[in-house]
């Protein structure tokens, strides 16, 4: 079944929503780039809705344990997950086995912001560019390293796709979250890593990581002038989003609110500028259009998985 038939069992309406506090329900701890879209959301839609929004971290499973509990709670509308690009790789690597099932037990409620991933390295390493990282890739199969997230992260597989459409061989250097990958990388224990912008723009601003490209379409106005990383390897381009989701069954009417205060939330410059000020670029999507995209990153990450034979053990 499709995200958009799922779309289609949405409850009747129910009169009165919202007449109480809200829950968004977030997967990994506070501070990381996933914790501030959802506390930024909270803030910039409590107005419209008319009621206070709260973030509620439930940790673990990439993520899942969130979802697990947003499914279990009462599907009135009165809490939703915080949901990002991962919820569309979790489900094609095998051996994952997941709490829920994203296509079964949830449904888009809205995208709210594009996630720039950026390839950084060391700001004292001898490579200046993409293409001068390829070169001394290829030149040295299997000596160069990236790290990520975790096995089957979307820094993961932005590595693993990068190996695939540029012909090098790198090894793969899992950790627990961003955060760790990134100082080995500023500390020279690992070359690159391909992460939310986020998640690296104090440190580049700071000097201590040098920005070699952006993996998406899109680039960054915070740093105008880098270039794509498909201007040297035709064909790569890696994107990341942040939304809301909702349980299957989560009612029309409720649905429709959420959705509605985060369009006219994202519309205003205040909050445009917050989301850019941390390396983010707003992007609303309503419900079909955010359908939409699930399902085209699902079939992009089932195709890089299936050929980097990546598997969760």
């Amino acid at each position: 079944m499709t995200l958009l038939a799922v779309l289609l069992l949405a409850r009747p309406a129910m009169a009165g929503f919202p007449d109480r506090p809200l829950r968004i329900l977030g997967g990994f701890a506070a501070g990381g780039t996933s914790d501030l879209v959802a506390r930024i959301v909270a803030e910039a839609i409590s107005p419209g809705l008319g009621q206070r929004v709260v973030v509620e971290n439930r940790t673990g499973a990439s993520g899942m344990i969130a979802a697990e509990a947003m499914v279990r709670a009462p599907h009135d509308g009165y809490t939703v997950f915080q949901c990002a690009s991962l919820v569309t790789v979790l489900p094609e690597l095998p051996g994952m086995r997941l709490p829920v099932d994203t296509w079964q037990d949830m449904v888009p409620v809205a995208n709210v912001a594009h996630s720039n991933q950026a390839m950084v390295v060391k700001a004292s390493a001898p490579w200046r560019n993409v293409a001068e990282f390829i070169a001394a890739a290829r030149a040295r199969p299997g000596a160069l390293t990236y790290a990520s997230s975790g096995i089957g992260a979307l820094s993961h597989l932005s590595g693993a796709r990068l190996e695939q459409l540029a012909g090098i061989r790198m090894v793969h250097v899992p950790y627990r979250g961003a955060a760790l990958g990134v100082v080995d990388v500023m500390g020279g224990r690992a070359d690159t890593i391909i992460t939310n912008l986020g998640d690296v723009v104090g440190q580049v601003r700071g000097g201590g990581l040098r920005l070699l490209g952006f993996a998406d379409g899109i680039g960054s106005p915070l740093f105008p002038g880098v270039p794509q990383i498909k201007a040297t390897v035709p064909g790569y381009e890696i994107s990341g989003w942040f939304g809301i989701c909702g349980p299957r069954d989560m009612p029309a009417e409720a649905l429709e609110r959420w959705q509605r205060a985060m369009g006219q939330a994202l519309a205003e410059p205040q909050w445009q500028r917050r989301l850019q000020e941390n390396g983010l670029i707003p992007r609303f999507e309503d419900p079909a259009a955010f359908a939409r995209t699930m399902q085209q990153d699902r079939q992009v990450w089932r195709e890089t998985i299936r050929a980097a034979n990546i598997r969760v053990e």
